[in-house]
């Protein structure tokens, strides 16, 4: 592996349940010698990617990838116009919403707004999550060919977190296709016990970018009234989306 390679290793490990890493975590969770993770963990800090904690022996992203982080989300204008609209619908029904994007067979959030209810969805801004079972995963998903998912997952579907996420390919299969007539994807209590979403995906037919427009919330707090109110407005704005991004696929 190269070092490049191993350094985005590296950095797929941080996420909001990981901010730090040391030698051993590495070790641990990804199979490496003790002495190539300390060597890569010190040639990576050198090279600006990771920064020490204090006097410890933790690592964490530095402040080059927070500016890096930054800049991305600037140079997206899709992403830019999906966090428009999200941001909207958050403010107006006080949940939290996010824009998230497909990392191969897993979903990543890219932005969030932290809705102001009493009783809300914590952030998961950087956590990879298994596409097939969450709401915003299978949005994406929809908008591949029946094909194209099979050879995603060329060995069936992981273990599923919940059992209410599809159990196999042709459980999944079947709820992409519904999810191409209503033109949105919900899950409940899937990825995260308790949460329920809905979640819109569109695109940019020029770039080849897609997103995810998603609202998040907890089973208790929401009825079909409100969450019929949180799909239609989702729907309003990624549809504005997608008739500037001549995105043909989008329902």
């Amino acid at each position: 592996m190269s070092i490049l390679a191993s350094a985005s290793t590296v950095l797929k490990c941080f996420s909001e349940d990981c901010p730090e890493v040391t030698v051993s975590d590495l070790v641990r969770r990804l199979g490496m010698p003790k002495s190539n993770a300390s060597r890569l963990l010190r040639a990576m800090r050198d090279a600006g990617l990771l920064e020490t904690v204090g006097d410890s022996k933790r690592f964490r992203p530095s402040l080059m990838l927070l500016n890096v982080g930054r800049v991305y989300r600037r140079s997206s204008s899709l992403v830019e116009r999906a966090d428009a609209v999200v941001k909207q619908v958050s403010q107006e029904c006080g949940h939290t919403g996010y824009v998230s994007k497909r990392d191969d067979a897993f979903i990543v959030a890219v932005t969030d707004h932290q809705g102001t209810n009493a009783l809300r969805v914590v952030s998961t801004v950087g956590r990879l999550l298994p596409a097939f079972a969450s709401a915003t995963g299978r949005s994406l998903l929809a908008r591949m060919s029946d094909d194209q998912v099979r050879a995603l997952y060329p060995n069936g579907l992981p273990p599923a977190p919940s059992a209410k996420a599809p159990q196999n390919l042709d459980d999944l299969l079947v709820r992409l296709a519904a999810i191409r007539r209503a033109g949105y994807a919900t899950s409940y209590d899937e990825a995260s016990r308790g949460v329920a979403a809905i979640a819109v995906a569109v695109g940019d037919r020029l770039t080849g970018e897609e997103v995810a427009l998603c609202i998040v919330f907890p089973l208790t707090t929401s009825d079909t009234a409100e969450q019929a109110t949180i799909t239609k407005a989702l729907l309003e704005g990624a549809s504005k989306i997608a008739a500037m991004g001549d995105d043909r696929k989008f329902v």
